[in-house]
């Protein structure tokens, strides 16, 4: 059998065809229109991305035998608030989760409901980008638009609603809304309450691997499949890439050097920080997940070179570092403020440590080494609660640096595996589609079958402790400089 794993971007859709043994048959992407009315404002218009699906999904397999496909699931941005009127049409262009307009109302959640509700309510507090914050202000300044509001979707759901006529979502895409609770997996009445919306109003939730239905009639007919094609619920993109490269089973992990960074922990139990550091969501094994999200990671980087040095050579940048932790330089990471695990918007970008004998390749070591110093505050987050972390897979752009990879080893202290294919969200939806159809028993089985590791870089224990030294230095520099950021 054949499956389509769909990959909803916020700059494009990808879709990839899979065989049921994982391999990959071909991947198509088509890209659509990112609006920002207003400064801070990030939207879209569900039908692009329906639109994008369909013609996607047609060249996918044009050259396929479509009586194999036999499922599809999804992978998509998460938070984005997608309204629906009664009769299911859009009401609004979907506020993006790169969207800031929130500002207000995060605080609202945070500082009078209180960040302790909130947690007892979701095991999460609010951010900017989540969805329930998106709802306060729609209501607020869209009052009239608000009050047509049926149904209340994520962005990947849209297109499973489109497909399949069935308004769900998935756990792990749910658990970033801020409208459930996490850890009995189902829709928070207090939230509900706060953000003055009905449990009607809201989809039905679904394991990620669940089949929710089968295609349309007349969806069928016009994409050329069969209509018993089932759609599995799918998951939100970083637990659809952690299906993607095989992180599932407690204490598995997945590091993504992309834009943004994010540290990625599967965990059997459900589990808290006292901070709420790190976000602790439903994952898309039928467990549970912590993530640590840096908003700047391969973009430092990317800065660095391109605006800075004013080259797109990286790796001839990189030739010239050989003396690992010896670097007396330092450099925090956070150039669009920090998510995980300081929740500080004001936080800014620093290099520290500069003397007069400070070289062009210590300051790019410091880029490098900061990044992963500061991915591995979310590690020691994990540590506090008792979770062990031998060995890490790593994607993304960034992951491309043996150099970077050699880094991250040392100071995480962990073992880094590299992976045969990289295809993140779009293999991990085609994958849940698989377990949905019965071609594994569970996400596990399909994941060891069909994720390969390729390299594996490991830690050198001399070089680790030097690290060692090293980041606690690093640690030490944000908290003496937040009330810096704070008066800027």
């Amino acid at each position: 059998m054949l499956y389509i794993g769909v990959d909803l971007g916020t700059s494009a859709v990808k879709l990839l065809l899979m065989q049921a043994d994982g391999t990959i048959e071909h991947i198509v992407s088509k890209e659509y229109p990112l609006s920002f009315p207003k400064p801070g404002w990030s939207e879209q218009n569900p039908i692009d991305w329906w639109n994008a699906c369909v013609e996607g999904i047609k060249e996918l397999t044009a050259d396929a035998d479509k009586s194999q496909v036999g499922g599809i699931s999804f992978g998509g941005q998460m938070h984005g608030l997608v309204a629906l009127d009664d009769k299911d049409e859009v009401i609004r262009p979907a506020i993006l989760w790169n969207d800031g307009r929130t500002a207000e109302e995060t605080d609202y959640l945070n500082e009078t409901i209180g960040k302790e509700k909130l947690s007892q309510y979701t095991a999460n507090i609010a951010f900017a980008g989540f969805t329930a914050p998106k709802l306060l202000w729609m209501k607020k300044h869209e009052p009239q638009l608000f009050a047509r509001i049926a149904k209340i979707m994520l962005p990947k759901d849209y297109i499973a609603y489109r497909l399949t006529g069935v308004h769900s979502t998935d756990v792990s895409d749910a658990s970033g809304m801020l409208l459930m609770d996490v850890k009995n997996k189902c829709w928070s009445k207090e939230m509900m309450e706060i953000c003055q919306i009905t449990e009607s109003q809201l989809p039905r939730i679904f394991e990620s691997y669940e089949k929710i239905g089968t295609l349309l009639p007349q969806v069928a007919e016009e994409l050329g499949l069969p209509q018993t094609v089932i759609a599995a619920a799918g998951a939100g993109d970083n637990a659809a890439a952690a299906v993607g490269t095989g992180t599932v089973g407690d204490g598995s992990c997945n590091i993504s050097l992309g834009t943004s960074g994010t540290v990625f922990i599967a965990s059997d139990k459900f589990a808290v920080d006292s901070h709420n550091a790190l976000h602790a969501f439903a994952h898309a094994d039928g467990h549970y997940h912590l993530m640590g999200c840096m908003l700047s990671a391969a973009s430092c980087n990317k800065w660095w070179m391109e605006d800075i040095l004013d080259t797109k050579d990286f790796a001839a940048q990189q030739e010239g570092i050989t003396k690992l932790g010896e670097n007396h330089v330092y450099f925090l990471p956070y150039l669009m403020g920090e998510r995980s695990p300081h929740n500080d918007p004001k936080a800014r970008g620093t290099f520290t440590g500069i003397t007069m004998d400070t070289t062009r390749e210590d300051m790019t070591q410091a880029v490098l080494e900061g990044v992963a110093f500061a991915l591995r505050d979310s590690f020691e987050v994990a540590k506090l609660l008792g979770i062990d972390i031998e060995r890490t897979k790593i994607c993304g752009g960034g992951a491309k640096s043996p150099l970077w990879k050699k880094m991250i080893a040392n100071i995480l202290n962990i073992k880094v595996d590299t992976l045969a294919n990289e295809e993140g969200p779009a293999l991990g939806g085609a994958m849940l589609a698989a377990v949905a159809n019965g071609e594994y028993k569970d996400v596990a089985e399909a994941a060891d079958a069909i994720v390969k590791v390729t390299a594996t870089e490991e830690p050198d224990a001399e070089l680790a402790a030097k690290y060692e030294k090293r980041y606690q230095t690093f640690r030490s520099i944000y908290p003496q400089l937040k009330g810096v950021f704070q008066n800027m």
